[in-house]
């Protein structure tokens, strides 16, 4: 009779789950303030999902905080105004983006995402990330102390026994569920997004172009003088699930039918798209309400980045709130020590964060609401709104938002 195979447990300090954004740049701010961090990576190596993202004022001071930022400023472009077209009535309007009151290194840029992943992995010790460790469950058990011992198990049968253990496992999180959030919420509407290479330059304004038609929003920013950004929001329909990952299929569907009445500029961009930065999902959030009112940290276990406060891109905040989190996050536990010191820094971050992440959160959906308004007799007030108030008003106000300052990381030691 064969004997069962014996699994092996670790005991961990801290460990993160997930290898994101959040991720890895929580593992940096807390090693900044001397915490040593194990990352449960599920891939089996880093992951960028989607190609690009916007870095707002608020990114750079968190990157500046963690002590990268200057990784990456040089290599991209500000972003210093917006212009959007209405291709129904041929209306064009400006936007300025809010300065911000710490000059030029911390404007608006987008940035690649693997190059901001890559900044973030080098400050991290090699063999604090594992990858290919996917957290299948957790439970808790009493420690030697008394104190709460969270144990969790991989898929592939792993045990390993952390004293904290910090969520940054995305939309669907496993530390969410366990912690009781409230699942996400659909918003009804999917994006596709690509990221277009110019060897030869493409020529574009430092501007975000941004183009509105019938119940669809398009966008289209650079990075640098040869990649530009760009994105299609729509209603979500049945394509979205059947094209799934396909670079191919996306990129022909687009063309034929999604962008069909976007100008010639905008199809280059997504005839000149890197197939594998071809993206095309439901955009999803969780409500303002279930982010206040959730339980979002029990005992020494929390969550941060989307598997806390996952939002809709239309204030371009969803990696910005992240490093947020991070700064924030690390400085609540710069000077924890007992399991008791540690659950109250849990508690002063999550009362931190739980409403600034709601204010995005809401902000960002009515954003996207307002700007996506459909042609029809109900939606005719909306309209109006947008285009006479919106851009002018409302949109100056909302964007102060990406201003926020999450402070600065303690000295430790």
């Amino acid at each position: 009779m064969m004997g069962t195979v014996p699994r092996t447990e670790r005991v961990e300090e801290v460990v993160i789950v997930g290898g994101g954004i959040a991720g890895l740049a929580t593992a940096l701010a807390l090693n900044r303030v001397g915490k040593s961090c194990l990352i449960l990576e599920r891939w089996h190596e880093l992951r960028e999902s989607g190609a690009a993202l916007s870095l707002l004022p608020n990114a750079w001071r968190a990157l500046h905080a963690l002590g990268i930022a200057h990784k990456l400023i040089p290599n991209y472009r500000i972003v210093q105004s917006g212009r959007v077209t209405n291709l129904e009535t041929g209306s064009v309007q400006t936007r300025s983006f809010p300065d911000s009151s710490d000059g030029e290194e911390n404007g608006a840029r987008i940035v690649h995402r693997k190059a901001l992943l890559e900044a973030l992995a080098e400050e991290i010790p090699q063999e604090a990330i594992r990858f290919s460790s996917k957290l299948a469950s957790i439970r808790t058990e009493a420690g030697p102390d008394s104190s709460s011992i969270t144990v969790l198990q991989l898929e592939d049968g792993e045990i390993m026994k952390a004293k904290v253990v910090i969520g940054c496992d995305g939309l669907y999180s496993v530390v969410a569920q366990w912690l009781g959030l409230a699942q996400p919420r659909d918003s009804g509407r999917s994006a596709v997004r690509g990221l277009a290479v110019f060897p030869e330059g493409h020529g574009l304004k430092r501007e975000a172009q941004q183009f509105l038609f019938a119940n669809r929003r398009a966008g289209l920013i650079p990075l640098n003088d040869h990649d530009a950004y760009w994105f299609i929001s729509h209603p979500t329909t049945p394509k979205v699930k059947e094209l799934g990952r396909h670079p191919e299929h996306i990129q022909r569907e687009v063309l034929l039918n999604l962008a069909v009445d976007l100008p010639l500029e905008f199809k280059q961009m997504i005839e000149h798209s890197v197939p594998s930065s071809l993206t095309w999902d439901p955009l999803m959030f969780r409500t303002p309400w279930d982010i206040v009112l959730g339980r979002a940290h029990r005992g020494c276990v929390t969550v941060a980045g989307d598997a806390f406060h996952p939002t809709t891109p239309d204030l371009a905040q969803g990696g910005c709130i992240a490093l947020e989190d991070a700064v924030v996050l690390a400085r609540c536990l710069a000077h924890a020590e007992s399991p008791k010191e540690v659950e109250e820094s849990l508690g002063r971050y999550v009362a931190e964060r739980r409403w600034r992440a709601a204010a995005v959160v809401a902000a960002s959906y009515f954003s996207g609401w307002v700007q996506q308004a459909s042609a029809g007799v109900w939606t005719r007030p909306l309209r109006l709104v947008r285009d006479f108030l919106f851009y002018r008003f409302i949109f100056t106000w909302i964007a102060r938002l990406t201003l926020f300052d999450c402070g600065t990381l303690p000295k430790v030691g």
